[in-house]
């Protein structure tokens, strides 16, 4: 399969959900505890890992005219992601303070109340390009907060329940159960979801609390019966684990120094799509033909690129330019 050309005229992904601050610990010259403000949010993170890729992108998200939200702006327009799809807003930016485990790791809590990228109404869409129609070959990704926050949550529902069939659809959970009140709730409605996915990630967290007790793989097969194409589960060192349509795969992870993993899942998942895309499989049809070659290869550019992030403070993705192979 060819791969896809790229232009100028459209994004070849759409990244649609949360876009916030984390708020990371460090130490001043003096030892004295300090945070420090960096771009983060798992939506704009997959957005920055693409357009460092290489993969013309917009994010769609409300940001703030705040500080906070001039500091996301640069570093989506410096990462080479597109804002033709942010909405400006007066709202302020939600914020994620950061804690640190010993293997560098990373726990969040959050401060988003009545905060820009949770605030987006389907009347918001409206406002976008072409009254917030997608492009035809357009993939469209989500998850994170965007599955939990209100009124953002129902939007992009009803955002997936209009694209899902028309277009390639990528979802990732990133549950963070500090922020779930209705557990049954939210169980439901992702299952609806990844019933309308093509592309399903989670890491081994995300299936530890959504189904305990169960294998990743029965998990997995009943995502695969109810309409996902691709589903992907990833172990942090261990690797990770795809199957699709043809083929089950698991690739390690490369060692390498770790100075924390903020923004890991998110890396992995842009690699996935950059991959795709390049590879001229970034479609509903693309996703279901993979054979094991292919997911193989797939699999370990995205471990790479994961990996590759966990080098860096902070979700800091690599760009195409650092020396990280192309996906073909």
């Amino acid at each position: 399969m060819s791969a896809r050309p790229e232009t100028a005229e459209q994004p070849a992904v759409v990244v649609a959900g949360d876009a916030l601050v984390d708020l990371t610990p460090l130490r001043t010259a003096d030892g004295a505890a300090a945070l420090q403000p960096r771009p983060g949010g798992s939506c704009l993170n997959v957005a920055v890992g693409l357009g460092r890729l290489g993969v013309p992108t917009a994010l769609l998200a409300r940001l703030s005219d705040d500080h906070f939200g001039d500091l996301l702006r640069a570093h989506l327009a410096a990462s080479g992601t597109r804002l033709t799809h942010v909405l400006p807003t007066s709202d302020p930016t939600t914020l994620a303070a950061v804690h640190l485990r010993e293997d560098g790791s990373a726990t969040y809590s959050f401060h988003a109340g009545d905060a820009a990228d949770r605030g987006l109404r389907p009347e918001h869409l409206a406002a976008l390009p072409d009254g917030g129609a997608l492009p035809p070959d357009t993939a469209l990704h989500l998850g994170s907060l965007g599955l939990l926050l209100e009124p953002l949550a129902s939007t992009l529902d009803g955002l997936l329940r209009r694209e899902a069939g028309r277009r390639l659809v990528s979802l990732d959970p990133n549950v963070r159960p500090g922020l779930v009140t209705d557990r049954a709730a939210y169980i439901r409605r992702f299952a609806e979801w990844v019933a309308l996915a093509d592309v399903v990630k989670a890491s081994d967290e995300d299936l530890a609390w959504l189904h305990p007790g169960e294998s990743y793989e029965a998990v997995a097969d009943r995502w695969l019966a109810s309409g996902a194409g691709l589903v992907l589960i990833t172990f942090g060192a261990q690797g990770a684990w795809a199957v699709g349509r043809h083929a089950d795969v698991h690739v390690p992870a490369p060692a390498v120094d770790v100075v924390d993993t903020v923004g890991a899942g998110d890396a992995f998942t842009a690699g996935v799509l950059a991959h795709l895309h390049r590879t001229g499989r970034l479609s509903r049809e693309g996703v279901d033909s993979l054979e094991a070659g292919e997911l193989s290869r797939l699999l370990s550019y995205a471990v790479e690129i994961a990996a590759d992030t966990c080098t860096r403070a902070g979700a800091q993705p690599p760009y195409r330019r650092d020396g990280v192979p192309s996906p073909t």
